[in-house]
């Protein structure tokens, strides 16, 4: 079983995805409104998740750059949805984290709106990956984003991170943990991903997935 399971991955496949995610990302905007958005015209994957949960770590993971996304040292800081480009085949995209971010409850709720509007009309969104702390699995506040993601009826799959933390039977008693508290949510990719940015674990298979799921090709 490898660390992300979602069936099985060739060698070739986790080489052209490496191939592709080793190729040349750029940030191109942030997004305070939904009409700032840029034209669909790529295929995009978002990640979300709570405060803290390592998306900015997780996508430079992915992409081999260590300042591409840039984390915070104030969680919930991120309140735009960031694009980035991928050599021009493929976005990503950062959406605002929830939980505990240090802003006014307005505040909040106009950046988390704004990722609910990203979600609900975004034609080129092929899935969501939702983060969560592996140390901590699923919480109350992530019930919401659960909701919404099978509200919106967007393709979304779990990715435990920080896997690293913790040991090997704890990674897989969460995943299953997790795999069975989404099991029955409509939207719900039904795999549970675990990684680790700092270790690169479960990076090549994550990328293999994402390859998959969006069509993009070399």
């Amino acid at each position: 079983m490898t660390e992300v399971e979602t069936g099985t991955y060739s060698d070739e496949e986790i080489e052209t995805a490496r191939v592709l995610f080793a190729r040349p990302a750029t940030f191109v905007m942030g997004c305070a409104k939904i009409e700032q958005l840029p034209e669909p015209d790529l295929p995009e994957i978002a990640f979300a998740g709570r405060s803290n949960v390592g998306k900015s770590s997780l996508i430079n993971g992915l992409v081999g750059m260590h300042k591409l996304a840039r984390a915070s040292n104030e969680p919930g800081r991120t309140r735009e949805v960031n694009f980035f480009d991928l050599d021009g085949k493929l976005r990503l995209v950062d959406l605002p984290g929830y939980g505990w971010a240090k802003a006014s409850k307005s505040t909040v709720r106009q950046f988390q709106n704004l990722g609910r509007d990203y979600l609900r009309g975004r034609v080129t969104l092929k899935r969501v990956y939702l983060l969560i702390d592996s140390r901590h699995g699923l919480k109350a506040v992530d019930t919401e984003a659960l909701d919404a993601l099978d509200l919106a009826a967007v393709s979304y799959q779990v990715v435990l991170t920080k896997a690293d933390k913790i040991k090997a039977h704890e990674r897989e008693t969460v995943r299953e943990a997790t795999l069975k508290a989404i099991s029955k949510r409509p939207a719900a990719f039904p795999a549970v991903a675990v990684t680790s940015a700092e270790k690169g674990l479960g990076l090549p298979e994550l990328r293999a997935e994402i390859m998959r799921t969006t069509g993009v090709e070399l």
